[in-house]
C-alpha cells in the first residue's frame, strides 16, 4: 500500500548518518527536517508528521525526548521511530517502546525496512487523526442538530446551523434557505460567531445553485466549485474563495437549503459526508418550521373567521380593536371581542375561553354567537351573562371562560359594567387613568355571580377593554404590569384611538398568550 509523503523530523548528532537517512527519505518523496540535539527536536516536533529519533544524543537521551513528545498534548499523536546502533538489546528496545516509541529500528538498517516502517507509522497516524477528527465532527454534528431542532424561528434555526458549521469546520460558512414567502435568507458565520443577516439575492440564485449541485433528479448532494464559478452564480457572496456547496431538500418541489463552506475546511470524504448530513438536518428543520407556519396560518384564518372583521359606526363614539395571536402558538385560542349597536348606544364584550385548541376556539365561537342572539332579544347585560353561562355549562361542562360586558351611552357617557372574572377595564381621561369593574365569578361555574358597576366616561375619555394576555408574564407580578399599562395609557390619553391602541399593544413586546382589545373613545 502506498502512503502520501509527509514532513519528517530526523534527529541525530551524526551528520553523516543524517545525510544517508535523509537521502533515502527524500528520494521516497518525503520532506525532511534535520536537527542534532534533543532540545532542537522538542522545539520543532509539533510541525512534523513523524519523528525519526536516535537514542544517543549529546544533550539528553532519545528515550527522554520521546517521552516528552508523547506527554505533550500538542505532539502526543505524532509517531516516533526510535533508531540506535548501540542500544540494540531486547531490554533497550523494550524500554524505548515503553517510553512511547511507535517503532524501534536497530542499525544498520536497510532502506526498504526504514521506508516501510515510516510508511506504516504514517498510515496509522493519519488513520488515527482522521478517526479522531471524524469523531469530533460527529459529536459537534449531534450538538448542532439539537440546536436546529430546538429552534422556534427560521432566523434562530439558520443562526444555529451557520454558527455550528463554522465552528465544526473552522472556516467561514454561508447558509441559504428559502422562506415560506419565497424570500431567500442568507446567514453567514465565522468560527467566532455570526455576521449580519443578508436577505434576498440575484434573481434565480437558488435555482442556479440547485441545478449546479443536484440537477433535475436528486434531492441532496454536494460539489466543489472554484471561486470564479461560484461568484458567477452568487456575485455578491461573502465567500470569495473556492467553496464546497451542499444542497438538500425534503423532496422534489420543496424549497432547498444550501450550505456553502470554504473548501479548506474539508479534509476528506468523511468531512463531506458530515457536511451533507448537517445540510439535510437543516432542510428537515426548515420543513418542520414551514409546516408549523402553514398550520399557524390556517389556525389564524380560522380564529379570525370567528371574530368580527369591523366594528359598528356609533355616533359620538370612536372605536378601535386589536387581535394579536401568541407568536409561538400554532393552535387557535379562545380570546374574543364584540361590539353591537344597542338602542342609542353600544354593547361591548370581551372574553377568553380557557385553553389553546380547536375545541377552545369552537366554544369561543359558540359563546360569541349566543351573546349576539341574546343581545338581539334585548336582554340586559346581566341577563346576557347568565344565559351565556347556562350555554357553557350545558353544552361544554368543565370549560371555563371570562367575560366582561360594557353598555355605553354616547349621550351621557354612562358605562354599565358587568364583569365575570375578566380583567378590569381601564378608564383614561385628562385627569389620569384608573381601573374599574374588577371582580365577579368566571363563567362555567354552578354559581353565577357577576360584578356590576357603573362609571362615567367624559367627553374625550377612553375605555380600554383587554384580555389577560396583554399583561400576564410568568416573570413579572400582574400588578406591576397593570401599573405599567395604566401609566402608558395615560401618556397617550389625547391620541386618536388607532394611535392609542398601537401604543398600548407595543408596551410589552411579544406576548406568551393571545391578546385581544377594544378601545372606546367618547367624542361628543
Amino acid at each position: 500500500m502506498s502512503e502520501a509523503p509527509g514532513m519528517l523530523l530526523l534527529v541525530d548528532d551524526d551528520e553523516a548518518k543524517r545525510y544517508v537517512l535523509g537521502t533515502w527519505l527524500r528520494r521516497a518523496g518525503h520532506t525532511v527536517m534535520e536537527v542534532g540535539t534533543g532540545r532542537e527536536a522538542l522545539a520543532v516536533a509539533a510541525t512534523a508528521d513523524l519523528v525519526l529519533l536516535d537514542v544517543n544524543l549529546p544533550d539528553m537521551s532519545g528515550f527522554d525526548v520521546c517521552r516528552q513528545i508523547k506527554t505533550d498534548p500538542r505532539t502526543a499523536a505524532i509517531p516516533v521511530i526510535q533508531v540506535s546502533a548501540t542500544a540494540v538489546e531486547v531490554a533497550d528496545r523494550a524500554h524505548g517502546l515503553t517510553q512511547g516509541a511507535d517503532a524501534y529500528l536497530v542499525e544498520p538498517t536497510e532502506p526498504d525496512e526504514l521506508l516501510a516502517t515510516v510508511t506504516a507509522a504514517l498510515r496509522y497516524y493519519r488513520a488515527r487523526t482522521r478517526a479522531e477528527r471524524t469523531a469530533g465532527l460527529l459529536t459537534a454534528l449531534a450538538s448542532v442538530t439539537l440546536d436546529i431542532n430546538a429552534a422556534e424561528t427560521f432566523d434562530g434555526l439558520a443562526a444555529a446551523a451557520a454558527v455550528g458549521a463554522a465552528r465544526m469546520f473552522s472556516v467561514p460558512v454561508v447558509l441559504m434557505l428559502e422562506m415560506p414567502d419565497g424570500q431567500v435568507r442568507r446567514m453567514a458565520a465565522l468560527p467566532g460567531g455570526l455576521v449580519p443577516v443578508r436577505r434576498g439575492g440575484p434573481p434565480g440564485m437558488m435555482d442556479r445553485i440547485v441545478e449546479h449541485v443536484l440537477g433535475p433528479a436528486r434531492n441532496s448532494g454536494s460539489v466543489n466549485i472554484d471561486r470564479d464559478d461560484w461568484l458567477g452564480i452568487v456575485p455578491d457572496s461573502t465567500l470569495r474563495v473556492d467553496v464546497c456547496v451542499a444542497v438538500a431538500r425534503v423532496r422534489s418541489g420543496r424549497a432547498p437549503t444550501a450550505m456553502v463552506v470554504d473548501r479548506t475546511g474539508l479534509s476528506g470524504e468523511e468531512d463531506l459526508q458530515i457536511l451533507r448530513q448537517l445540510t439535510q438536518s437543516v432542510a428537515l428543520g426548515v420543513e418542520a418550521l414551514r409546516s408549523s407556519a402553514e398550520d399557524h396560518l390556517v389556525a389564524m384564518t380560522l380564529q379570525r373567521s370567528f371574530l368580527p372583521a369591523a366594528l359598528p359606526a356609533i355616533p359620538d363614539l370612536a372605536m378601535a380593536f386589536r387581535y394579536l395571536p401568541a407568536s409561538d402558538q400554532a393552535e387557535v385560542g379562545g380570546d374574543f371581542y364584540e361590539a353591537l349597536p344597542w338602542r342609542d348606544g353600544v354593547l361591548i364584550a370581551i372574553g377568553d375561553v380557557q385553553g389553546h385548541s380547536l375545541h377552545a376556539a369552537g366554544v369561543m365561537g359558540e359563546l360569541r354567537h349566543a351573546l349576539r342572539a341574546f343581545a338581539t332579544e334585548a336582554h340586559s347585560p346581566v341577563e346576557i351573562t347568565s344565559l351565556v353561562n347556562e350555554v357553557l355549562r350545558r353544552y361544554h361542562p368543565g370549560m371555563m371562560a371570562t367575560l366582561c360586558l360594557v353598555l355605553a351611552s354616547p349621550a351621557t357617557g354612562e358605562l354599565s359594567i358587568v364583569n365575570c372574572g375578566h380583567m378590569p377595564l381601564l378608564l383614561v381621561s385628562g385627569a389620569g387613568a384608573a381601573y374599574a369593574g374588577e371582580g365577579g365569578l368566571m363563567l362555567g361555574l354552578t354559581r353565577h355571580e357577576p360584578h356590576t358597576e357603573t362609571a362615567v366616561l367624559p367627553v374625550g375619555g377612553t375605555a380600554l377593554l383587554f384580555t389577560d394576555g396583554l399583561v400576564e408574564d410568568r416573570k413579572i407580578f400582574l400588578d406591576t404590569n397593570l401599573e405599567i399599562l395604566r401609566a402608558a395609557a395615560a401618556e397617550v390619553a389625547d391620541a386618536d384611538v388607532e394611535a392609542f391602541a398601537n401604543h398600548v399593544m407595543s408596551v410589552f413586546g411579544p406576548r406568551e398568550d393571545d391578546v385581544a382589545m377594544i378601545v372606546l373613545r367618547r367624542t361628543g
